[in-house]
């Protein structure tokens, strides 16, 4: 990272889809798209060329997969953080992409604050670790990697009690915040604080359910 921004390789075979995640991190402090691609071979070579600090990686692609583009740019000895972007939700890709050493997985379509919340875990993870430090103690390689699943550490303002019993609203079912609140006795926007930590730290994933007018609805059940 340079000057402490992290720069975005954008990789996605939908130019208007890649548009729209390039305006994200631009509209994100301390981030920076340098480079946008529409296939998995370019990504391979954009990442040999421009070296980017982290990738947004769409799965399914005209020529390559994502998880090819990953296998790839690892056994070439990258060290690039990885966001998987994709609306592939089999486990098997997901436990591939995990296995093949991506930081974070994000469904489409999804809002601005989800794709905040996983580019700055990966910035925390990358932070952890500087390019010029030869040897680490015990505490960076925890925060290093403790960064990717921001642990169960739960943020300034919210119980672990309230949150325990938050999940187990989900656990019974997808629900909305409101929903969710009304079962624990919280209001909507207190609840969603709640349910966007669990998506944020992997525990929980949200569906956006369309209406016939208005904003869709977040619909939330666990991952």
């Amino acid at each position: 990272m340079s000057a402490g921004t992290v720069t975005v390789l954008v990789v996605d075979d939908d130019f208007m889809v890649a548009r729209i995640h390039e305006r994200f991190i631009e509209r994100t402090p301390g981030f920076e798209v340098v480079g946008s691609v529409r296939n998995g071979t370019d990504a391979v070579t954009a990442v040999e060329e421009l070296a980017p600090d982290l990738v947004l990686l769409d799965v399914h692609m005209p020529d390559i997969d994502g998880l090819e583009v990953l296998r790839r740019i690892r056994s070439q000895g990258h060290a690039v953080g990885v966001v998987m972007v994709t609306a592939e939700r089999d486990s098997e890709v997901v436990r591939a992409a995990l296995l093949g050493g991506a930081q974070q997985y994000l469904v489409k379509p999804f809002e601005y604050p989800d794709l905040v919340a996983r580019l700055e875990t990966v910035r925390r993870s990358l932070a952890a670790l500087h390019a010029d430090d030869e040897v680490v103690d015990q505490a960076t390689i925890d925060r290093a990697f403790g960064a990717r699943a921001a642990a169960t550490a739960l943020p300034k303002g919210l119980s672990a009690e309230t949150a325990e019993s938050v999940l187990e609203a989900v656990r019974a079912g997808e629900v909305s915040a409101a929903e969710a609140g009304d079962a624990v006795g919280l209001s909507r926007v207190s609840a969603r604080r709640y349910l966007e930590h669990f998506v944020a730290t992997g525990q929980a994933q949200v569906r956006l359910k369309y209406g016939s007018a208005g904003r869709p609805e977040r619909r939330y059940s666990l991952a």
